[in-house]
């Protein structure tokens, strides 16, 4: 399937929808996904429904919103740029002075002509956001401010698709939809996602595919809570896809283990890929792989982004835009690369694709068995080392190819381990 600038032109059909994380914005961006990928289904959970430690919050839907300077001109026009206007702002209709209206405006020192992004989703409150170069030409007077937006009990849409493969082993594609007018930190994501699960779907594959559409943290919250068995049963690789955009090198965002299969075949792609990328720690994570990996869920999931989320000038500003910051490369070089990701995977499915549970407590006594030699030296030992090293990963949770690959081996030394070790019962 060739992409070219489809994935660049479905983030600019998109970018400007009013998301955040409920409303008509997320709606639209969902139906416009289902034109591409039909057999996605669109659900939802309702206001109020409680979800672990939080609580679905109401729907917000904005029909307008800007602030009236003592001259009569607007500023601040939320119909111009979504991110003028602090996310889930209550409606508001009142007259400030200068000094009063400064407390609830939000720039950037730094950035003087970005317009900066700002929520405040769980605390009724209202602001603006504007360029710093524009806040310091403010005069004195009185300023009208209006805000036309409203909270009612409604629903939290997401977006999903699962695509059954030969086996119930199932790999993720998580992205997030709740950020208006940016284009790496989220519209690279939905578009990218978008085409890597129409690819995923144009031919039987060995392993199934869950394709995720969901606002932020409470959306992956909501759906970890609602699915978690599910996951916990059938999951053994995942990634969280955003900011994939930019012409920057990759960067690879480990689990909070480091040591799952994404991990592991996020470190293979990126490698073979021949070029350089960025490697952080669990504690540089920022997106839903914090949700994911929380403990006492512990799926294994990672994320490969290009400029990592808050490592780029841009980033949560209004300069995040398609054709300076994200471009047609950037696009489809996320997308090959995890194209290959699933191609990797793919290749090395095997009914066997995971080990057996070993079934012994420490090391067993290989010598009775004859599997290990009667006088034990420096070169006796030698001899085994392989064998020995293989015996340490066999968990049940470690994958043949994960296992080859730390031991040095091939898929089929491995195997061949493994029937020795099941020959004298030492797995099950």
């Amino acid at each position: 399937m060739k992409t070219d600038n489809q994935i660049y032109n479905f983030a600019k059909k998109i970018i400007d929808y009013p998301r955040s994380l409920s409303g008509n914005g997320v709606r639209k961006t969902l139906n416009n996904i289902k034109e591409i990928l039909p057999q996605m289904k669109i659900k939802n959970f309702k206001s109020g429904e409680r979800v672990f430690d939080w609580k679905i919050p109401l729907e917000w839907n904005v029909k307008d919103a800007y602030i009236v300077r003592p001259n009569g001109k607007k500023i601040c026009e939320y119909n111009k740029n979504k991110l003028h206007l602090v996310g889930y702002s209550i409606p508001t209709n009142k007259t400030l002075n200068k000094n009063q209206l400064l407390k609830k405006l939000h720039s950037l020192p730094n950035l003087k002509k970005a317009i900066p992004y700002v929520t405040s989703y769980y605390k009724k409150d209202w602001g603006f956001c504007l360029k710093h170069k524009d806040k310091m030409k403010l005069k004195e007077g009185n300023y009208k401010v209006f805000i036309n937006s409203k909270h009612k009990k409604g629903v939290l849409n997401y977006g999903e698709i699962f695509i059954k493969g030969k086996s119930k082993k199932e790999i993720l594609f998580s992205t997030y939809i709740c950020h208006p007018e940016m284009a790496n930190n989220e519209t690279s994501g939905i578009s990218v996602v978008t085409y890597l699960a129409k690819w995923v779907a144009l031919k039987k594959r060995n392993f199934s595919y869950r394709i995720i559409f969901i606002p932020e943290t409470i959306g992956s919250i909501a759906y970890i809570k609602k699915n978690l068995k599910n996951l916990k049963k059938n999951l053994i690789a995942g990634f969280v896809v955003t900011c994939v955009g930019d012409k920057g090198n990759f960067s690879y965002i480990p689990s909070r283990s480091g040591n799952t299969l994404s991990d592991f075949v996020a470190k293979i792609i990126l490698k073979k890929n021949k070029k350089v990328f960025n490697t952080y720690t669990w504690l540089d994570r920022g997106s839903d792989e914090r949700q994911f990996c929380a403990p006492n869920i512990d799926l294994p999931i990672c994320s490969i982004t290009k400029s990592k989320y808050g490592k780029y000038k841009e980033y949560h500003t209004s300069l995040d835009k398609l054709g300076s910051v994200v471009v047609p490369r950037g696009l489809n070089e996320s997308f090959e690369l995890y194209k290959n990701c699933i191609k990797y995977l793919e290749k090395n499915f095997d009914k066997d694709f995971f080990t057996p549970i070993n079934n012994c407590l420490c090391e067993p006594h290989l010598s009775k068995r004859k599997l290990y030699p009667s006088i034990s030296t420096l070169k006796t030992a030698s001899k085994v080392k392989s064998m020995m090293n293989v015996l340490s990963y066999v968990d049940g949770r470690t994958s043949i190819i994960q296992i080859a690959n730390l031991c040095h081996l091939s898929t089929l030394e491995v195997k061949k381990y493994l029937k020795t070790f099941k020959k004298f019962n030492l797995i099950k």
